[in-house]
């Protein structure tokens, strides 16, 4: 005769908690939970300004802090020297600049550097990024050979433009006098010299901003071209009725973030000039607002008049984004 071994189970008590599952450790369990869903709360709204604030801190110390002391120096003489010992002469910085003749000097030579190198760049930019659309072999490798120039120093960059403008031995010259064109005066002459420190920044960016025309033009629907094809429409007239239309956001954002950059030109002036100083050329013939900043605070050491360039050029780009923000509603608002 079998025997059984199992007993039955002792019987749960009216109201109580089941064997081995004291009372008190259900409500330990139930804190512990609460505890961690406040956790959770608190870590799902505080942690995206954790991630966001060293952005901020380094800007509080690098940018706003230099940006409001620079502000609150234009409007005292202070020198290099002596930089605590300020005293106040409220916007007198700001009309001895603008009665300057080389600041504004410096403000044309920086506009027309500024035309005569975004122009081209944007219009490269845009021919490049139209024929690697197209499905080419290699592709890739075409990518990474035009913004090889944007990461190439540009200290680099522009002494090898030197040489290549040099007067009596650079190649320049030598292809000129090849097809029976005098040498050129590259560094000393007014328009030469801006066209060679142009050409220096059309090298470096033209790359930069044709992948940018690129990511814009593939982000375009196919569909918009086959429509084009089956209506008879050239590749040309779907490059003006399709591409171009498409990428009115973009090339507006091309221009002034160029434009912006262009008012900034500071490194490639400044090592193409044969005497390696800040004045832009024996007669100031390219001397940009970035030079003519560092030449008066750093060279001739009045930092009070330095920051009320740097503020000056400041409003400048406020100004400019002002007009960009005025022509981006009017777009969106005609598309």
């Amino acid at each position: 005769m079998a025997t059984r071994h199992d007993a039955a189970a002792p019987p749960v008590k009216e109201g109580g908690a089941a064997p081995g599952r004291p009372l008190a450790d259900s409500e330990a369990a139930r804190k512990k939970r609460a505890r961690l869903s406040r956790r959770w709360q608190r870590d799902m709204r505080w942690s995206p300004y954790a991630f966001v604030s060293p952005f901020f801190l380094l800007f509080l110390a690098f940018g706003l802090f230099p940006l409001l002391y620079t502000g609150w120096a234009s409007l005292h003489q202070v020198e290099l020297t002596a930089p605590t010992d300020m005293s106040w002469v409220g916007l007198r910085n700001y009309t001895r600049i603008f009665d300057d003749d080389f600041f504004w000097n410096a403000a044309k030579n920086t506009l027309t550097i500024g035309i005569i190198s975004t122009v081209p760049q944007l219009l490269m930019a845009m021919g490049l990024a139209h024929i690697l659309n197209y499905k080419l072999r290699g592709s890739t490798f075409y990518r990474v050979v035009m913004l090889a120039p944007y990461a190439t120093s540009i200290a680099a960059a522009s002494l090898v433009f030197v040489l290549l403008f040099g007067r009596d031995y650079g190649m320049i010259n030598w292809v000129l006098n090849a097809v029976g064109i005098d040498h050129v005066d590259w560094q000393n002459d007014k328009w030469p010299s801006q066209i060679a420190v142009s050409t220096i920044i059309i090298w470096r960016w033209t790359g930069y901003n044709a992948l940018i025309y690129l990511a814009a033009m593939q982000a375009i629907p196919q569909d918009l071209y086959e429509s084009a094809a089956l209506d008879g429409a050239s590749r040309w007239r779907q490059f003006l009725h399709v591409t171009l239309p498409s990428l009115r956001p973009t090339i507006l954002f091309t221009v002034v973030v160029s434009t912006i950059g262009a008012s900034q030109v500071f490194g490639e002036p400044l090592l193409f000039d044969a005497n390696k100083g800040a004045s832009g050329g024996s007669q100031h013939q390219f001397q940009t607002l970035g030079l003519y900043l560092y030449e008066q605070g750093w060279i001739n050491q009045h930092l009070g008049r330095a920051s009320a360039i740097a503020w000056t050029m400041f409003l400048i780009l406020i100004v400019i984004g002002i007009v960009n923000y005025v022509i981006s509603r009017r777009l969106r608002a005609s598309s």
